[in-house]
């Protein structure tokens, strides 16, 4: 069994959306899912699956939850080896040391389009953002309150979507898993 990370796309943002993850925990558990763990309450999940690809590992999530759960969203998962990778491609490493709550990394469901970084550089802004491999890392260097980068232009410029998270959050799953 190897272990992976699953983050889900827009769960427990504000009141929409809730779901408890004791039962998101349970329901993974129930589909055979090994040592199923979760991380805060915004969708971070650490668990033991087969040596099924991500993509497959994502729809089986994906349908568990809304099957059992009547959850739908959208599900990105990553390997430990991936996960570190992740961490270690990060541009924004000054950012990351000092203003971690502001830089976001995007993992995301697709590989992005060709001219996703210019697509990102084109909204206005004062927020920077890099593409490498399948995450986007982006810093907002005012908060993310008020500003264009977000949300389904965020999703438009890149031509994929995933979910982000902000570089304290995307450690504490590094530690679960060794990575």
């Amino acid at each position: 069994m190897t272990l992976r990370i699953a983050l889900l796309r827009g769960v427990n943002l504000g009141a929409a959306r809730r779901v408890a993850m004791a039962d998101v925990r349970a329901a993974l558990a129930a589909a055979g899912f090994g040592a199923v763990r979760s991380l805060l309450q915004s969708g971070n999940l650490v668990f033991e699956a087969g040596a099924a690809d991500d993509a497959d590992i994502e729809a089986a999530v994906e349908r568990t939850l809304l099957e059992r759960l009547g959850l739908t969203t959208e599900v990105v998962v990553r390997d430990a080896d991936a996960w570190r990778a992740m961490i270690a491609a990060n541009p924004f490493t000054d950012e990351a040391a000092a203003d971690p709550a502001h830089l976001v990394v995007m993992a995301l469901k697709t590989w992005p389009a060709t001219d996703a970084e210019a697509a990102l550089a084109a909204i206005p802004g004062r927020e920077r953002a890099r593409v490498i491999a399948a995450h986007a890392y982006i810093y907002y260097p005012d908060g993310i309150a008020g500003v264009r980068l977000i949300g389904g232009a965020l999703d438009k410029a890149l031509g994929a979507r995933g979910t982000g998270r902000n570089w304290n959050t995307v450690l504490k799953p590094s530690a679960m898993v060794g990575a």
